[in-house]
């Protein structure tokens, strides 16, 4: 069961290495012969899952599983909370407003249910006046990155005429008394070529009722063009910060200027060492979490008049567990750790000196902490894999917290145990994984598993909740998640043992990861799927091509592929620093070509049952990676196992995908998973 794609004689040469390119032309989206192609594509994924006897009951399964009620951490903002709420199976959750946090009277202030009729329209982006009287927001479509920023009056509810364009990854910072803000965006595509797209990022100000045409530049930096500027004012609103920062490198830099003169911008951290995160400022004394002689991280205090290394002072000091972030709140520092994969929360006087922990539950990942230098509480929200969030508020002085928005849908979950174990990579080194299943499961090797990776970009896997994987407990299935080198569990160590000349390391890993679950009597091959999505279908494609031995399945997502050619479309020149120049360094080339999925493709190989997964509209990871991988893999199987694409029609890298959407392609994932495993 394959489609036979056409080839067409493309090489490129490559520092002397010779390297053909048969289906490069799936790399143009707009050609009718490649919509066709997709098509057929996605009927035959369409034609195999719908042949899985129990599908409908299996969508029925999820549609409950996501039938909940959802909420984001709120916010205090002027005499509101501000919170994300979705019902259960609404598109997108709705934004509303409420005075009393214990009511059910919420307000509505933004529903992007509303905003397009195929329900894509996400809220991207968030920045109230210091008044609390206007919001910014940023709106995508589709799952784009790109993103048009409006204003709303909070008094009406009624947007106002802004309109701002070409917005990407786009930070606000408003003045102090909501007259206009300070934003980030790119050039007007139409004044570029195509290739500079994501090339030359600005800062404009804004100012509040006209046009974006008479915005004032306030930054720009054309001898650098690959720079990123987010603007961000100071406690005290007499200082605008940027942060600097060049694609994914863990690193930074800050510029600020002193906003009551005409002065230009002083560079405050200009060499690009290490990365610093501005937190909060008391006059000229300015907080960061930096990483700077600090793998693991630390907080430092730098008198802006006075800001060389010599005289920092250090706050709170790097520990053995990763400082994941820091806030200050209650004129305290708040700081989140990483313990093994799994977060802490510890509170911290302004000099260092430890207060108190916060006592939350073990193996679990914060969904967000919000709180102002001056507020007496704080709220944190906080899930596992056998909880589908929980929101509490925080009392400072009663160093208590109690839960809001409260629910029982996770008494199901009771029946069900995470747990933590530590696994020898390749070259001995001990990677932690976490394991999800019912309790009290015999290991006798019969449990079909499904291993989830990622490792890459200083991105830590922490415990997450998801309706299908519960769906998949619920059936007897065991859920395991590896944490790689190249993620963030560990510090800058952990992640740079995984970029680079040694990602090796990643894929080493996880294919540890899989002959350990068989091992211990998990599983067995043909009953061990994989999934990964993004850098994590990276992890997917590289491993069933070094090892497609070891997996009965595998589920890759939005996947990076194509490693020699990634860097020349949309956002992928910012993922240089992990992945490497193919085409610029010859020694990149080397390690690159040993690994890159889409060439290490042989036919006559078994290749496991595979289904990959991107949409006609991710400008993130472009589906041409997809595409080029699924031709590659349907012309060079030599065994019965399908290899398939599905290609999701108006939606994006994964933002903003419509709840309907996403049961629809959950659906066909687990069906396939129920037709492949032994």
């Amino acid at each position: 069961m394959s489609i036979q794609t056409k080839r067409e004689v493309v090489v490129d040469n490559y520092h002397g290495t010779k390297i053909e390119d048969p289906y490069r032309w799936l790399e143009n989206p707009k050609d009718p012969e490649v919509q066709h192609w997709v098509d057929e594509q996605n009927k035959q994924t369409h034609d195999f899952v719908s042949t899985f006897a129990d599908r409908e009951l299996l969508k029925t399964k999820l549609t409950k599983a996501m039938d909940y009620e959802k909420y984001s951490v709120p916010r205090k903002e002027g005499d509101y909370y501000y919170f994300h709420k979705n019902d259960g199976l609404q598109n997108q959750a709705v934004f509303y407003r409420t005075t009393n946090l214990d009511s059910d009277k919420l307000e509505v202030v933004l529903d992007p249910n509303t905003m397009n009729e195929q329900g894509t329209a996400a809220i991207t982006n968030l920045s109230f006046t210091k008044d609390g009287k206007r919001l910014a927001y940023g709106v995508s479509l589709n799952g784009s990155d790109w993103q048009e920023i409006r204003v709303r009056n909070l008094e009406t509810l009624q947007d106002e005429g802004d309109l701002l364009q070409w917005c990407k990854f786009c930070s606000i910072a408003w003045d102090e008394g909501g007259t206009g803000f300070y934003y980030n965006r790119f050039p007007d595509p139409s004044t570029i070529p195509a290739e500079d797209e994501s090339y030359y990022n600005k800062v404009y100000w804004h100012k509040i009722g006209t046009a974006q045409e008479d915005d004032v530049l306030i930054y720009e930096d054309l001898d650098n063009k690959e720079f990123s500027f987010d603007p961000v004012f100071s406690d005290d609103y007499n200082y605008l910060l940027l942060n600097v920062w060049k694609g994914t490198e863990n690193k930074s830099r800050i510029y600020m200027k002193d906003v009551a003169n005409d002065s230009g911008f002083v560079k405050l951290f200009a060499e690009g060492d290490a990365r610093y995160t501005f937190i909060g400022n008391e006059g000229k004394l300015f907080y960061f979490v930096t990483n700077s002689d600090a793998p693991k991280e630390r907080v430092i205090a730098v008198n802006v008049e006075s800001p060389s290394k010599e005289n920092w002072t250090e706050i709170i000091p790097e520990q053995e567990d990763v400082l994941s972030f820091a806030k200050i709140v209650n004129h305290q520092i708040v700081a989140c750790t990483l313990h093994n994969a799994h977060y802490k929360v510890k509170i911290y006087d302004m000099h260092g000196k430890f207060v108190s922990d916060v006592p939350l539950p073990d193996f679990i990942s914060l969904t967000g902490m919000t709180g102002e230098k001056k507020d007496t509480s704080m709220f944190i929200g906080y899930t596992s894999y056998l909880s589908s969030g929980t929101i509490v508020e925080y009392d400072f002085s009663a160093a208590t917290y109690r839960e809001i928005f409260r629910r029982s849908h996770d008494e199901k979950m009771n029946d069900f145990v995470t747990t933590q174990v530590f696994y020898p990579s390749k070259d001995g080194t001990q990677i932690p994984m976490f394991i999800t299943h019912r309790s009290g499961i015999a290991l006798d090797g019969n449990h079909q598993v499904l291993l989830y990776g990622y490792g890459g970009f200083n991105v830590s896997l922490t415990p997450g909740f998801s309706p299908a994987v519960q769906v998949l407990l619920e059936e007897g299935g065991v859920y395991a998640v590896a944490n790689l080198r190249g993620g963030g569990e560990f510090g800058e160590e952990w992640y740079k043992a995984g970029t680079l000349e040694h990602k090796q390391n990643v894929f080493d890993d996880f294919i540890a990861a899989g002959e350990w679950l068989i091992e211990k009597g998990y599983t067995k091959s043909e009953k061990l799927a994989i999934m990964g999505g993004s850098n994590g279908g990276l992890l997917v494609g590289a491993c069933i091509t070094q090892r497609p031995d070891l997996f009965g399945a595998a589920v890759c997502q939005v996947p990076v592929i194509d490693m020699l050619r990634y860097h020349k479309f949309t956002v992928g020149r910012y993922w240089v620093t992990d992945y490497g120049n193919a085409e610029e360094s010859a020694d990149d080339f080397t390690f690159m070509i040993k690994y890159s999925p889409l060439h290490n493709v042989h036919s006559g190989v078994e290749y496991p049952a595979t289904l990959i997964t991107t949409a006609d509209t991710d400008d993130r990871v472009v589906p041409l990676h997809a595409k080029k991988f699924a031709a590659t893999l349907q012309a060079a199987q030599s065994g019965p196992n399908p290899i398939l694409l599905r290609v999701e029609k108006n939606a994006g890298h994964g933002l903003g995908k419509p709840t309907a959407k996403i049961i629809e392609e959950q659906t066909d994932i687990y069906s396939f998973l129920k037709l492949v495993l032994k």
